[in-house]
């Protein structure tokens, strides 16, 4: 899989929140280095084993995993000569105890999840293994009866150690008025008594340490050195037993090193299972059905970073159509789906149960490609557009008919024109190989072209027009829009800049060009001159034709609004009306009005439209005359009132 496409879809996220609910070294593991199947028998199977695994957790139950604690380092060790410790015994007992627990417990739960019960088959019992173990280390110590010989050594150095108490307790009430302190202390293992530094010459003996103040010395009797050489030889053999005992369970672990190895793999998939149906149920994640026909077909699938705000979607492809354009507005949720289809794929595709609803169909693909995001990269000297155009160069020599293709933005990064031409020239060619692609675009151009080709179809992304909001729902089978005039207009943008737009926008669709070509009715604008302030700049030249000239008062029409209003102030200098449409006052140039109705036929003779539009001082006459009705309008004598 490439790596690339992976980190594009959000892949190494879910890898790394699924590692989060492994609980042994070995079932970590095995989570990071999760990878996509793409073998369809493979896939169903994985898809099942997990299904199974979550359905007993859904059961409630609580899975014996047995402790994998201390058990990395006894394989890191075992044939190297080392003699295990009693805690790594510890360590080994503990594993092959739970190990026991769980295949007991495997073997109750064979008619709910047969697949998942199956992996405790591997599991060895090792009782023997176990049994000495157990036999000989107890407490996290040799015990005495791991062999007849340490017994008989501990029976002496009891008898020893009672010999030696007795002899200190009879020193120490000889020197009790000499003593720093009434205890018994070590040095090295060795007993002595904490002699006054001035009467140190009282005891016989040597002085094996010397307080931090210096006051206290600490002599070893003469009448303890002999007990205490014996009660040391005694101990060295007891060492020396202890270490037999170790280096034979030590051999007798080396000896099943194979079983254990397979146990520790056995629990360590167990750990690696059951943290994909614990993430699986985190999610709502469900089985779904696998096929290699380049079928998809989902109901309610959410992103599963995303949480649970996110609208669910429905997509299908690969049955009446192989390739799908999304449009939609941005921030519309084009992006997201295209990543929650690829994201949930590659899921399924490494076993994992997905949040979509019961039924839900999935394809096995052998090669992903997502052009999503940017691309640019600094390092390579790479510009957006030359990063989109390095990857669509992969995709077309890797794309075959179990390929994927996820692009979001065709076209962007370059000329429209040519960008468009290129983006329906890749379509067909990845069309032409058998791949399956999804992919997003603004451009009408290739709505139309997908509307029109054979196994293409078009989507758009749903969005409410009386609220500007994007409902971030997918219909299969319409158009969509960009909504680019409504946004703005929603965002604050200048109404006079959105009337020019929408001008430049119809004159380039009645000329049939793209976005980039020469629009119809342009406005012709003088030439910028460096270095000169705005007043410095060259006017625009005086047009020959006649333009219409406005009077306040007049009803006019705005084509590019496909609304009316009324003339509040006449042309400017530049030509800019002031028109009243709808409470709002826009600045209009005369060139995009039409006169619906001339004052003089609206209104009566005498109306003063100069004084309903003037200043304060004046406006206490306005309240004048009755209504009339134009053609649906309504409209009010005065500047305040609506039109």
């Amino acid at each position: 899989m490439n790596e690339r496409t992976m980190a594009r879809l959000e892949y190494m996220q879910v890898v790394e929140r699924l590692t989060e609910y492994t609980v042994t070294y070995l079932g970590k593991a095995l989570a990071e280095k999760l990878q996509p199947m793409t073998e369809l028998g493979a896939v169903r199977s994985l898809l099942a084993e997990t299904a199974e695994a979550s359905e007993l957790l859904k059961l409630g139950a609580s899975v014996p995993l047995p402790s994998l604690e201390g058990m990395e380092t006894v394989f890191q060790l075992i044939g190297t000569g080392y003699v295990f410790t009693e805690a790594d015994f510890g360590a080994i007992l503990t594993f092959l105890t739970g190990c026991g627990q769980l295949r007991r417990y495997m073997d109750s739960k064979k008619q709910q999840a047969p697949r998942v019960t199956s992996y405790a088959n591997s599991l060895y019992d090792l009782a023997e293994v176990r049994r000495e173990i157990d036999r000989c280390i107890r407490h996290g110590r040799v015990d005495d009866a791991a062999s007849g010989e340490l017994a008989k050594i501990r029976k002496h150095i009891l008898i020893a150690e009672d010999r030696m108490k007795k002899r200190l307790d009879a020193l120490m009430t000889k020197h009790k008025s000499i003593l720093q302190e009434a205890i018994v202390a070590k040095r090295g293992n060795r007993y002595v008594l904490p002699v006054k530094k001035e009467h140190r010459r009282l005891v016989q003996g040597a002085v094996l340490d010397e307080s931090a103040s210096g006051q206290t010395v600490y002599i070893e009797p003469a009448e303890l050195a002999a007990l205490q050489y014996e009660l040391g030889d005694l101990r060295a053999e007891e060492a020396r037993e202890e270490t037999k005992v170790l280096a034979l369970l030590t051999g007798l672990v080396e000896d099943r090193e194979a079983e254990l190895r397979l146990n520790a793999e056995t629990v360590g998939a167990y750990d690696f299972l059951f943290a994909k149906a614990k993430y699986a149920r985190a999610i709502d994640g469900v089985w779904v059905e696998a096929n290699d026909a380049g079928v998809v077909d989902v109901r309610g699938a959410r992103h599963p970073l995303l949480g649970g705000g996110m609208v669910p979607l429905d997509f299908s492809i690969g049955q009446t159509y192989r390739a799908l354009i999304i449009t939609g507005p941005n921030t519309g949720g084009k992006t997201v789906a295209l990543k929650t289809i690829g994201l949930l794929t590659l899921m399924v595709q490494s076993g994992l149960l997905v949040p979509v609803a019961a039924g839900s169909t999935f394809a096995v693909f052998r090669r992903f490609s997502a052009d999503i995001g940017d691309g640019q990269s600094l390092e390579q000297s790479l510009s957006t557009f030359s990063a989109h155009v390095k990857m669509l160069v992969e995709t077309l020599r890797t794309a075959n008919g179990s390929t994927l293709v996820l692009i979001d933005e065709m076209a962007s990064g370059t000329d429209p024109g040519e960008g468009v031409g290129l983006s329906i020239a890749v379509l067909e060619e990845l069309y032409r190989k058998g791949a399956t692609v999804v992919a997003t675009t603004h451009f009408n151009e290739i709505k139309r072209f997908a509307a029109a080709a054979p196994g293409f179809e078009n989507a758009r992304m749903e969005f409410d027009t009386e609220t500007l909001e994007p409902l971030y729902r997918l219909r299969i089978g319409e158009a969509g829009h960009s909504y680019a005039f409504a946004i703005a207009s929603k965002l604050g943008m200048p109404a006079q800049v959105l009337v020019r737009s929408r001008e430049l926008t119809e004159g380039a669709r009645r000329r049939g060009e793209d976005g980039s070509a020469a629009f119809e009715g342009a406005i012709d604008l003088p030439a910028f001159v460096p270095g000169k302030t705005a007043e410095q700049q060259p006017k625009p030249a005086a047009s020959n034709e006649t333009e219409a000239e406005f009077d306040v008062g007049d009803c006019v029409y705005i084509p590019s609004l496909d609304k009316y209003g009324i003339v509040y102030a006449a042309a400017d200098k530049v030509g800019d009306v002031g028109v009243l449409v709808q409470k709002e006052r826009l600045k209009l140039n005369r060139k995009r009005l039409k006169l619906h109705i001339s004052k003089t036929e609206l209104y009566p003779d005498d109306y003063d439209f100069d004084i309903v539009f003037d200043t304060k001082e004046n406006r206490k006459k306005k309240k004048l005359m009755s209504k009339r009705h134009v053609e649906g309008l309504t409209i009010v004598r005065s500047a305040e009132d609506e039109v």
